[in-house]
């Protein structure tokens, strides 16, 4: 039976004052309605946004080991209600079920390191200039996070930008993708079973169209936390510029892996298929492209085609398939708009560019997964973020032209390379302008522990996940205590004489 969702303001349970809902749809099989959810309006963000103000002033005060504690007990009740939420994370989503429980254990592995911080938190010491003072840097919350996340990761996102916020002191409003609120729905029921206060939390669900504007210019806001495409980061980057508001933005990627003629290619080939149609190469880490040397080439690509053409499509509630569909029609029709482009511009298509109607796939989004090889640098294809399952195919005669061609592209989120050299790997890792970089492993897998983010027209400096993620949602301040009972004057003053 569908779910009737409801938005999450102030701790409790409420419908959007518009009175309107929307249905979400399994994409691997339409005729399954999974929930429907509230459509909102800007009043249901500015009611949102007055709560997480309110509540944001009390937590700020809760000391931070005790905001730590709540956060321990949301990664106990994920951990605990993990497979739950993944199946309905295969349902909303698509993809298999094998990556939504990563998806879910990504999310609770952030609670746990999280709540860590809240023990932690460092500042500084430093020796002040000046005698009988104590020089000292203490983090302060921002205040309200907006955070907007996609549909692609819909728990493990939304767990990088709200548990490190609440750690250390802010309160979140959080729109998530249309296509896939229902994860974060079960988030804020974890939060709330957690015992995080009411307000702390907030979820608005809705389209971008009718509360993207609210959720970027409120006046209640004090930072953006965005994942999503280049295009609306930069109009989010410049609506908040207007209101002084800081912005964190997480957007595209063309990542490449980079296979060298001493590659062990059975890790290679493993590494491209994973890389390419994990997540039906839905992810901004995807492996759209893979720059091969030409003595190796032929090979790789003879077996790469072989290898994706066994993959199994269908419902990723199927222990057996191994890609699921794309996460709706209109992506599905983007995705073979690009394909077609290939064509054209004369890239040899070696498998894939069509709908898949295998059996099980009769009624959903699935795309075969697709290979096109003898691409150029300058194709569209592989140039512009695709975000499906196809992978291009680019040989080249040594390392500096892999890496040349590796860097030649307006995103910088991951790379890699396969070599047995241990030098041509530091030189990859020396030279190589991204944010995230691998040795002999796919451009996918990141881990929470380390700061995720890329260069150029994938961020815009901040990081997400690790230590680095505090720094995005804290204010630092300088404390000075002067004990010496008399006015010192900081670099005027000379205590010698």
């Amino acid at each position: 039976m569908p779910v009737e969702c409801k938005n999450y303001i102030n701790g409790q349970w409420v419908d959007s004052v518009s009175g309107r809902t929307y249905e979400n749809r399994n994409p691997a099989n339409p005729d399954d309605l999974i929930a429907t959810h509230q459509k909102s309006n800007a009043e249901d963000v500015d009611r949102a946004m007055k709560a997480a103000r309110a509540a944001q002033k009390k937590w700020a005060l809760v000391p931070a080991p005790k905001r730590g504690e709540i956060l321990f007990k949301v990664g106990d009740i994920l951990r605990r209600r993990k497979e739950e939420i993944a199946r309905d994370m295969t349902r909303e989503m698509g993809k298999v079920i094998a990556e939504t429980r990563g998806d879910v254990q990504e999310a609770i592995d952030m609670a746990f390191y999280a709540a860590g911080e809240g023990r932690r938190c460092f500042g500084q010491t430093v020796p002040a200039e000046m005698p009988d003072k104590f020089a000292m840097s203490i983090r302060s919350p921002i205040g309200v996070i907006s955070a907007i996340t996609p549909w692609n990761f819909p728990i493990a996102i939304p767990s990088w930008k709200s548990l490190p916020a609440i750690v250390v002191g802010n309160a979140v409003v959080i729109k998530p993708a249309t296509l896939t609120p229902l994860s974060v729905i079960h988030f804020a029921e974890v939060y709330e079973e957690a015992g995080l206060p009411p307000g702390v939390f907030n979820v608005v669900t809705g389209s971008g169209a009718e509360i993207g504007d609210e959720m970027v210019t409120h006046k209640e806001i004090n930072l953006i936390s965005f994942t999503g495409s280049t295009e609306i980061g930069t109009d989010i980057s410049v609506k908040a510029a207007k209101g002084m508001k800081r912005v964190c933005l997480e957007m595209g990627g063309k990542n490449a892996i980079m296979v060298m003629e001493d590659a062990k290619l059975d890790l290679a080939l493993e590494g491209a298929v994973w890389g390419g149609f994990g997540t039906t190469g839905q992810r901004c880490t995807a492996t759209s492209r893979v720059i091969v040397h030409r003595k190796v080439a032929q090979e790789f690509a003879d077996r790469f085609v072989a290898m994706t053409k066994k993959l199994k499509l269908g419902d990723g509630l199927d222990p057996s398939v191994q890609v699921g569909p794309t996460v709706s029609e209109s992506q599905l029709k983007s995705v073979h708009s690009y394909v077609e482009i290939g064509k054209a511009e004369g890239a040899e298509l070696l498998t894939g560019g069509k709908r898949c109607t295998a059996p099980g796939c009769e009624k959903g989004s699935f795309y075969e997964p697709t290979i096109f090889y003898n691409v150029k640098r300058d194709m569209r294809i592989a140039r512009e973020e695709i975000f499906g399952p196809v992978v291009s195919v680019i040989v080249v005669d040594d390392l500096a032209e892999a890496i040349d061609i590796c860097n030649d592209t307006a995103y910088g989120l991951s790379g890699a390379i396969y070599t047995q050299d241990v030098n041509n790997a530091f030189v990859a890792m020396r030279e190589v302008h991204t944010g995230i970089f691998y040795v002999n492993a796919p451009t996918i897998g990141a881990e929470i522990q380390l700061p995720f983010g890329g260069t150029k027209g994938t961020g815009n400096g901040h990081r997400e996940a690790g230590t680095a993620a505090l720094d995005v949602f804290c204010e630092w301040k300088a404390v000075y205590v002067d004990f010496s009972g008399k006015l010192q004057r900081a670099q005027i003053d000379d205590f010698e004489n």
